[in-house]
């Protein structure tokens, strides 16, 4: 769908808001705390989460953070997009949402990270649940969307941690997160950092109770990428999968269309069933029940010579 940037908000340091509106003032689909969407941006396609509260109808919120080192959104957004531009906007979809079975929940959020939380701030505050949120930045400077959340801060429900830039000086996340209350949900959203040490710190908290959305690679382990092969059933054909290359990135070349949003491994839309081979699975959608049938090809590599996909 075409949306309108109907404003653009200065949230913090290098960070804007995206204000997205249909041209003609009707209702756009409704999205759960927690969503996100894809924007086409020029020859680009990226995802940002939804930072509004998921009762309003009438627009769609984003935080974006501009990166040097990105892949390109964040400058494209802080450079090139103004307001009353028309934007390529999908349907939200939602890999991060809240678990309506938890009695509260334990919110961290690093950096940019903070924008699906305030979606599930929002929501939380609404159904009157019990939720606390630590909030972890550099400065007070590069905090978003501080004045909203400075009010729960007197209430105790939300916690700043300004580091400098350096960690050691933040939140002790070890600690944190050491005793869990029953009934508690984790979500976390931010940094590799941040995103490894919750994990860390939370590897004990019982199955189901933690979630998290990662919005760059996680890391995988593996210490150094070997070329494999990919065999495409339906076609016939092989492609050598060189060392920094993907799958995605081989087949587009030789002419076969794949469709992806993220290629970060963590939106799904790659999903691709396999027949022979070991997937080096490095995602955060395909969970343990579909990792013997499924994989993300826009991540994935291989544990064997070849892998057997099919298409």
């Amino acid at each position: 769908m075409q949306l309108r940037v109907r404003s653009i908000t200065y949230l913090a340091e290098a960070i804007n808001g995206y204000e997205l509106v249909d041209p003609r003032g009707r209702d756009l689909p409704r999205f759960a705390a927690g969503a996100h969407i894809d924007l086409r941006l020029g020859e680009l396609l990226r995802q940002y989460s939804l930072c509004n509260d998921p009762a309003e109808r009438r627009r769609y919120c984003i935080a974006v953070l501009r990166e040097d080192a990105s892949r390109g959104g964040s400058r494209y957004l802080h450079d090139t997009v103004r307001v009353g531009d028309l934007v390529e906007v999908s349907m939200p979809r939602n890999n991060f949402p809240l678990d309506a079975a938890a009695e509260r929940h334990l919110l961290i959020a690093g950096g940019i990270g903070i924008a699906p939380i305030i979606s599930m701030i929002a929501e939380l505050r609404r159904r009157r649940v019990d939720f606390r949120l630590h909030y972890c930045t550099r400065s007070a400077a590069r905090t978003a969307f501080y004045d909203d959340l400075a009010p729960l801060g007197t209430e105790g429900r939300v916690r700043f941690h300004h580091d400098g830039g350096d960690p050691a000086r933040g939140l002790d996340i070890a600690a944190a997160l050491r005793d869990s209350l029953p009934g508690t949900h984790l979500y976390y959203c931010g940094p590799a950092g941040l995103m490894a040490a919750a994990a860390e710190a939370a590897k004990e908290w019982p199955a189901g109770t933690t979630h998290s959305e990662y919005f760059t690679t996680p890391p995988t382990g593996v210490v150094e990428d070997q070329p494999f092969r990919v065999r495409l059933a339906k076609r016939g054909v092989e492609y050598q999968i060189p060392v920094g290359e993907t799958i995605v990135g081989v087949l587009r070349r030789n002419g076969i269309a794949v469709p992806t949003s993220c290629q970060l491994g963590y939106c799904g839309a790659c999903l691709t069933r396999y027949l022979d081979g070991e997937p080096d699975h490095r995602d955060q959608v395909v969970r343990d029940y579909g990792r013997e049938r499924y994989v993300l090809i826009c991540c994935a590599r291989s544990r064997t010579p070849v892998l057997h996909l099919d298409l």
